[in-house]
């Protein structure tokens, strides 16, 4: 499923704050900058919500934490200056997203407020005003960030030339591919899978328990081992079709199937709140046999005996017969989905694909291979299953960064380089000229900007 579960013993002990230190300081003025203050319950609200999500630090984390305030402050001091305004959408996203997230890992809105210590509306007050502050902090850090000159092949050159060849990146091996794509009988594994589903229901229906049969037969095994049951969760974290079907039952009653990126399912929901909601839910994904593999097989391999014979060629083989939309107008040329790039580094092939190519030549062609598609890849789900032959039309080796070969790669990082050093020098300025006083609490503190040091 598209939620992630985390239980509430869990998340408080790891929320639990142990630094000795701030013990009976029940809250004060830590940092004042201009005219904008940092309170310590802010950087112990900051250092909550980073631990409930598993973020760490080499450094003590609460400075760090009082670091990054300091410099948002003076972005936020300067963004009220240039008259910059919240993004109200984002702000409103991210709110409802925070919130569900606590939500569901505490147990409900009644549970949130109890850990808070604070009703739920003072919560979105609170997250609403962070939010909004980081909205106009962001769109600050980019407009410094974007008045940087230009950068030049100038500058790209001198930049290569002043760095030791050893600290110059180092690119990967890329390959360029080509793909010709059959799929298995989605229609029909679809039917079949619908057809076990009524069959649960319908015992169910005559009185088997839900959670018995979820058990024996969900595939999702995060919930199967529980009876199919989820937790009670908000509506948002899962697939809308899922949740809409959920909403839309009286506890109790069971679902007709529903469909989802994940598979098919029924749902039995046992208790509503709010957009909230706890459901059981058998899962069942669509299955192919070895008749639809070896039927794929015979046609990719008669495909590239074709193709090896120069009886047709791979590009319009792959116009005529593959299935993979994205690819077969191109000559089954394929393209990371998240960049767009005709170029894969390792690390960005599918396991199936890498393996069926790892030991091939430029113009070699591998032979059948089962992997899945790009359907679902952006939003960080397994593909549907595809048979396909892979072509290597161009093998880029590994190989220390060059302003010939690899231009636009440098200019990128002399860019962020720039950018960075922008950003460094219009925060030095803006420090040298603002009113700013640290709490002693806070000396002890080693920061990574030396003009905090120096105010300490």
């Amino acid at each position: 499923m598209k939620h992630i579960f985390l239980s509430a013993a869990a998340l408080l002990a790891c929320l639990t704050l142990s630094a000795q230190k701030y013990k009976g300081i029940v809250d004060k003025t830590v940092a004042v900058v201009g005219g904008e203050t940092i309170l310590l319950s802010d950087i112990e609200a900051e250092v909550q919500q980073m631990r409930a999500t598993g973020a760490g630090s080499d450094r003590d984390l609460r400075c760090e934490v009082l670091e990054n305030m300091l410099d948002a402050k003076i972005f936020l001091m300067q963004a009220r200056i240039d008259s910059l305004t919240v993004n109200n959408d984002m702000v409103q996203g991210n709110l409802a997203q925070r919130i569900d997230w606590f939500r569901t890992q505490l147990g409900g809105d009644e549970e949130m407020e109890k850990y808070f210590g604070k009703p739920l509306y003072k919560l979105r007050q609170e997250w609403q005003k962070a939010l909004e502050e980081q909205s106009l902090t962001e769109q600050e850090r980019m407009e410094i960030a974007g008045k940087m000159p230009e950068v030049t092949p100038h500058d790209v050159k001198q930049y290569m030339d002043a760095t030791d060849p050893e600290d110059l990146p180092v690119v990967p091996v890329k390959y360029q591919l080509s793909q010709i794509c059959l799929y298995p009988d989605r229609e029909k594994a679809a039917m079949a899978v619908k057809e076990k589903l009524l069959s649960l229901r319908e015992r169910i229906m005559n009185g088997e328990k839900f959670s018995t049969l979820a058990r024996i037969y969900s595939e999702d095994p995060g919930s199967a081992r529980r009876g199919g049951e989820l937790g009670l969760a908000s509506k948002s974290i899962f697939w809308p079709a899922f949740s809409d079907a959920a909403m839309a039952l009286r506890p109790g009653t069971i679902s007709q199937i529903v469909e989802t990126p994940d598979g098919f399912h029924i749902i039995e929901v046992i208790e509503k709140k709010g957009d909230m909601f706890n459901a059981r839910h058998i899962l069942i994904k669509p299955q192919y046999t070895a008749e639809d593999r070896e039927k794929a097989f015979h046609k990719l391999d008669s495909l590239r005996s074709k193709i090896l014979e120069e009886e047709i060629s791979f590009t319009m083989a792959a116009r005529f017969f593959s299935e993979d939309p994205a690819t077969r107008t191109n000559g089954g040329q394929m393209a990371d989905p998240a960049t767009g790039s005709a170029y894969f580094e390792i690390d960005q092939l599918k396991p199936a694909d890498y393996a069926a190519i790892k030991d091939l030549k430029v113009g070699e062609i591998s032979e059948p291979v089962e992997s899945q598609d790009n359907e679902g890849y952006l939003q960080g789900r397994t593909g549907n299953l595809v048979y396909k032959v892979i072509k290597i039309d161009k093998i880029v080796p590994a190989h220390t960064a060059t302003f010939e070969h690899d231009y636009t790669q440098i200019l990128d990082k002399v860019k962020e380089i720039k950018q960075k050093e922008a950003v460094d020098a219009f925060l030095a300025g803006k420090v040298k000229d603002t009113y700013i006083i640290i709490d002693p609490l806070f000396h002890e503190c080693e920061f990574t900007r030396e003009v905090w040091n120096a105010r300490k």
